[in-house]
């Protein structure tokens, strides 16, 4: 194992102790290293997320969808955090995005989670938690 997968695996074994201050200062610092490290990303938006900091998370996961346009995963951490801070209009315009340029068979499971949203929405089921 490298010197940064183990450095990754101790950032998520942070995460996963509570320990997201030091788990996103380590993050940060692989990310100096590996700027665009999809993983790395992903763990450190997913970080901000869970602490309620959704203007950090969004940052993190637009520049995620740089690496990575056609990633569900992403997309929908991208929808859920602009859905969290009331930007209904924007969550809205994510999903037009990411179908425009998703992989429709590799992507199947998002599109199909896409669809049952903008039901819920249509039908205003859909709430802020």
């Amino acid at each position: 194992m490298s010197d940064f997968a183990e450095r990754l695996a101790r950032a998520k074994g942070l995460l996963e102790g509570g320990k997201g201050e030091e788990a996103r200062i380590t993050l940060l610092e692989l990310l100096r290293e590996e700027p665009r490290n999809p993983t790395a990303l992903l763990m450190l938006g997913g970080a901000y997320f869970y602490e309620k900091k959704y203007a950090e998370a969004e940052l993190v996961y637009e520049r995620l969808l740089q690496v990575e346009p056609g990633s569900g995963l992403v997309s929908i951490a991208l929808f859920n955090t602009l859905w969290r801070q009331g930007r209904h209009e924007e969550a809205a315009a994510e999903i037009r995005r990411f179908i425009s340029v998703a992989d429709k068979m590799k992507e199947r499971a998002t599109i199909e989670q896409y669809a049952a949203i903008s039901k819920a929405i249509a039908e205003g089921g859909m709430t802020l938690q």
